[in-house]
This record gives C-alpha cells, sequence and structure tokens, in this order.
C-alpha cells in the first residue's frame, strides 16, 4: 500500500532538555504517544496501540534535536505482512529552538499508509495536546 507523508509543527512552551525525553525515551512516549511503550535492545522499541504491537528502531538520534523510528513491516506474530515492499514507515521528531522567543518547536513527520489528512491533524493535535498538558505547556 502507498505511503502518505504527514508534517505539522506545534509550538511547545518548555525548554528543549525538557521535551527531548518525551520524544526518546519508552518512558516519555508512554505518557503521551502510546498505551505501552517497551524497549527492546538497544534501538529498538515496541509500541502498543488499542492493543496491537508495533516494532519500531531508531535510525536516527541527536541528543536534543531529533529521534527518528523506522517502522517495521513486521507484526506482531513476528513475520513480514506478504506482499509488502520495502517502503518503511517511520516517525521524525525534530526540536527546533528559537532564542529570541526561547520557545521550542516540535516538527512531526509520520510517514505512514493512513493517508486521511483531517484524521492525521485531528490525532496529532490530540496527541500533542497530550503532550502539552503533561508538560504544562500552553
Amino acid at each position: 500500500m502507498a505511503k502518505f507523508k504527514y508534517v505539522a509543527e506545534y509550538e511547545i512552551n518548555a525548554a528543549v532538555k525538557m521535551l527531548y525525553p518525551y520524544i526518546s525515551t519508552a518512558s516519555g512516549l508512554q505518557e503521551w504517544f502510546a498505551d505501552e511503550v517497551n524497549v527492546m535492545g538497544d534501538k529498538k522499541f515496541h509500541f502498543i496501540w488499542d492493543g496491537e504491537l508495533y516494532i519500531a528502531r531508531i535510525i536516527s538520534r541527536r541528543t536534543n534535536i531529533s529521534i527518528k523510528y523506522l517502522l517495521s513491516n513486521e507484526r506482531s506474530n513476528g513475520r513480514s505482512a506478504e506482499g509488502e515492499e520495502e517502503d518503511h514507515a517511520y516517525l521524525e521528531f525534530k526540536i527546533d529552538f528559537n532564542e529570541m522567543t526561547q520557545t521550542s518547536f516540535l516538527r512531526v513527520t509520520d510517514y505512514s499508509e493512513m493517508d486521511d489528512l483531517d484524521e492525521l491533524q485531528e490525532l496529532w493535535d490530540q496527541l500533542i495536546g497530550n503532550l502539552k498538558e503533561i508538560l504544562g505547556s500552553s
């Protein structure tokens, strides 16, 4: 199935060093992003949403700047879905900091099979709203 690239940027009134752990650690991600997040080795994560397991691997990381997760085609049974190509979904978070306003911006790139723009916008607005609430950001 073809992938769709969704990119959005959100203003977050929090220090970069405070924000980064929420996008790069299992405990941070579990607070706002997924129902459950488990670390499985050095760079491998298991994300659980609505009882379904998704496997992700960190493919790039720059401390306090960005992190990118490659979502594998493996399903909870450990096998690749038949007939899928190597066009893997990924999720990337990038933090930009504006020195003049002392404000952080979180850019989200969601490259997945989900192609309904309105649904993606609503999903990410809700997720980022949860993150802002945890951070005490308005």
